[in-house]
């Protein structure tokens, strides 16, 4: 983020200390020592898992230690709750949509990938590339898709420290994609690839949420499933196969991968449509595109190539899905621009503004 360009100088806000003591400077970075000791014992231990709920304890205490002499600490609870309330939303949705009885749509991303290339991708890129052992580009891609539980808020704690008027705006461009991708999730339930592998077409005929195949292995499972036969060049398995954490055994790592898959098996399993992971990314490119030279945006822009890449290599998404995603994202880019321009444009026009403006000159 060393590319990122410096925001203009500002009066210190009235929670933040300008010249801490030295006290409070040897405090804050004993607080951060401890933080990050705490969150690799919790990893490695495997207590820490990559649910939302985790990631924003973390980071809340991450951000709690790093103000200690720079703003009051309980900022934090206040400015980070709308991100508490989002996710906890997107918890609920799995218990919403079965609850309104939405039909599981498992079907309609593979016809439309079909259409679209003439093969299911991930059933392409499995057959091209994928052993069976993980391959070295495998570690590449598990750092990847676990990317996106640390990336988007490793940033936007950042941005809280450095430049609270980006921070806001991010925000609200994170709280408004993550609201309208829930929407999504609730009126139009989607299984992705690795469970279209592991079912068939009668065993999804009504369009259940949560059927019995979802549970079992995609191995023997009559003409690799909803996405068809898979005919492996290398050594490969031939069916289509959750991947996108097995990376970590190339390096040993073996509590990673058990993190993640904890996470995994927690989250919503038939919210598909659209890809958050790559409506996130490519909001995150989107969003820097502006604030970050070349080198920042090449990298932001490469960031959400490699997502997309992931997730559709690793089954856990369809292209269809990611396009959807990014379109959101762009919508909510528009329209968050939009509301902004109106919203400045209406505070100038308030009575006493102009004398508001002088006075802040």
């Amino acid at each position: 983020m060393t590319d990122v360009q410096s925001p203009p100088t500002q009066p210190q806000s009235s929670g933040t200390t300008s010249t801490p003591s030295t006290r409070l400077v040897r405090l804050r970075y004993a607080a951060i020592t401890v933080w990050a000791l705490t969150l690799a014992v919790l990893t490695v231990t495997r207590v820490m898992s990559f649910d939302f709920l985790w990631i924003l304890i973390a980071v809340g205490a991450g951000l709690v230690a790093t103000s200690i002499g720079r703003r009051n600490p309980l900022l934090v609870v206040r400015d980070w709750l709308p991100f508490g309330l989002v996710l906890f939303a997107y918890e609920s949705t799995r218990g919403v949509a079965a609850f309104l009885g939405m039909p599981t749509r498992w079907n309609l991303a593979v016809d439309a990938d079909r259409w679209m290339f003439g093969v299911v991708p991930t059933v392409w890129l499995q057959e091209h590339l994928k052993h069976a052992d993980p391959q070295w580009w495998e570690v590449i891609t598990s750092a990847v898709y676990m990317s996106y539980f640390i990336v988007p808020y490793a940033l936007a704690a950042w941005l809280w420290l450095r430049d609270r008027t980006s921070w806001r705006r991010f925000v609200t461009r994170f709280v408004v994609l993550f609201l309208l991708g829930l929407v999504g999730y609730i009126l139009v339930p989607a299984a992705p690839p690795w469970a279209a592998a592991q079912c068939t077409q009668s065993q999804i005929a009504d369009g259940p949420a949560f059927p019995a195949c979802l549970k079992t292995s995609p191995d023997g499972v009559a003409d690799g499933g909803l996405l068809g036969t898979v005919a492996p060049r290398e050594d490969g398995a031939p069916f289509v196969e959750r991947i996108s954490s097995r990376g970590w055994d190339v390096l040993h790592i073996g509590p990673v991968r058990d993190v993640v898959e904890v996470g995994q098996e927690r989250s919503n399993q038939v919210a598909a449509i659209p890809s958050l992971h790559a409506g996130l990314t490519g909001l995150l490119a989107m969003f820097m595109w502006r604030r970050t030279r070349k080198l920042g945006r090449t990298l932001w822009v490469g960031y959400a190539a490699a997502m997309a890449f992931t997730l559709v290599y690793s089954a856990e998404h369809y292209v269809f899905d990611l396009i959807l995603g990014w379109g959101l994202a762009a919508l909510v880019m528009v329209g968050c621009g939009a509301a902004e321009r109106w919203w400045s444009r209406r505070k100038a026009q308030e009575p006493g503004s102009v004398d508001r403006v002088g006075q802040h000159a």
